[in-house]
């Protein structure tokens, strides 16, 4: 077995200890969308936050939507 090259996370390993048995599958959906939940509830408050301190609009979102962001292919 090859040795990780990070340590686990202290998530990780909680995780390992509290479901080290066997859940049904109808547990194992229930606890993905738990975690999915969690997790894009952090991202939403964390994206909430930034528009809060960068002074977003809606109209500043209008104005990204419309800029071509990608970098341009050269032409070989």
């Amino acid at each position: 077995m090859e040795a990780l090259e990070r340590p686990l996370s202290n998530l990780q390993l909680e995780l390992l200890k509290t479901f080290s048995h066997q859940l049904s599958d109808q547990d194992l959906l229930q606890l993905k969308a738990l975690l999915s939940a969690f997790f894009a509830k952090k991202s939403i408050e964390m994206a909430n936050k930034v528009w809060d301190e960068e002074g977003w609009s809606h109209e500043k979102v209008d104005q990204l939507l419309h800029t071509k962001l990608r970098t341009p292919y050269q032409s070989k």
